[in-house]
């Protein structure tokens, strides 16, 4: 007789692998279109969709059609599939559109299996710079097949501190920007998925993000805490489909206790 926990493995194995494969798929779809001719939309929110976008999402939905029938699907430009299915992959085609259209090599794929409304599985691929993050709960953390671990920084007056979205942090909390501006010992401002990144591979000890969706920092969130790391809400909580899109992620429970001091006055 099979273990159960033996059987989980194999099964969260064998989607991890087909994630890879979907990312990688992604990736050449991406490429295709990147520093090319983009017909360009905007959308109610003003940010920016292109044929990328869409053509990407497109062509992951139909592979998770193939061999996950059973399984629903939450994506960026096409909506939610199959809500109420246990099972849900959740996907952010071009994460980054605006760098995406300005030529800007560091737009990234997102890519999350939910469990529940939990991620269990996350991918980060980049697709320009042919790197590939990949977290699985029980699995650790990977970049291009290589195992990762986030730093053992547990002071902010000594880490390298990334500040994303900076610009809707100042117009919205400009008493906490300021404060931002003088913590960490490097600070960084940045944009999208990398920084997340690089966090989980080590280089990068906090990160602050805001205004985020689920397809934004769920698959990031996988890869964040394979790595050893931490990521929540703003107020500490656990991030879910139902989350504000504030979130904070750090290298260490340490360090992620003082940003949330930092950002909670």
């Amino acid at each position: 007789m099979q273990n159960p926990r033996t059987s989980q493995t194999d099964e969260s194995t064998d989607l991890l692998s087909h994630a890879v494969k979907i990312a990688d798929l992604a990736s050449e779809a991406a490429r295709g279109y990147f520093r090319g001719a983009l017909g360009v939309e905007f959308k109610s929110d003003e940010s920016p969709v292109t044929q990328a976008d869409r053509g990407v999402e497109a062509q992951v939905r139909a592979y998770l059609g193939q061999h996950f029938p059973d399984h629903g699907v939450f994506g960026e430009e096409h909506g939610f599939e199959g809500r109420d299915c246990r099972e849900v992959w959740i996907i952010d085609p071009i994460d980054g559109t605006r760098s995406f259209l300005s030529g800007h090599p560091l737009f990234g794929f997102l890519l999350g299996h939910l469990v529940d409304g939990k991620p269990d599985i996350g991918v980060i691929g980049m697709p320009a710079i042919n790197e590939v993050f990949t977290g699985a709960a029980g699995q650790g953390a990977t970049l291009n097949g290589r195992e990762i671990t986030t730093s053992a920084q547990t002071r902010l007056d000594q880490s390298i501190l990334f500040v994303n979205e900076g610009d809707k942090i100042y117009r919205d909390h400009p008493t906490l920007f300021d404060r931002l501006m003088h913590s960490g010992q490097t600070r960084r401002l940045a944009y999208d998925c990398y920084p997340h990144a690089l966090l989980a591979a080590g280089h990068v000890d906090a990160v602050i993000d805001y205004d985020l969706q689920p397809y934004d920092y769920l698959p990031v969130l996988a890869v964040v805490e394979a790595a050893g790391g931490v990521m929540t809400d703003w107020q500490g909580r656990p991030l879910d489909l139902s989350s504000d899109g504030r979130v904070i992620s750090a290298a260490t429970p340490e360090l992620h206790g003082e940003m949330l001091d930092l950002v909670n006055g």
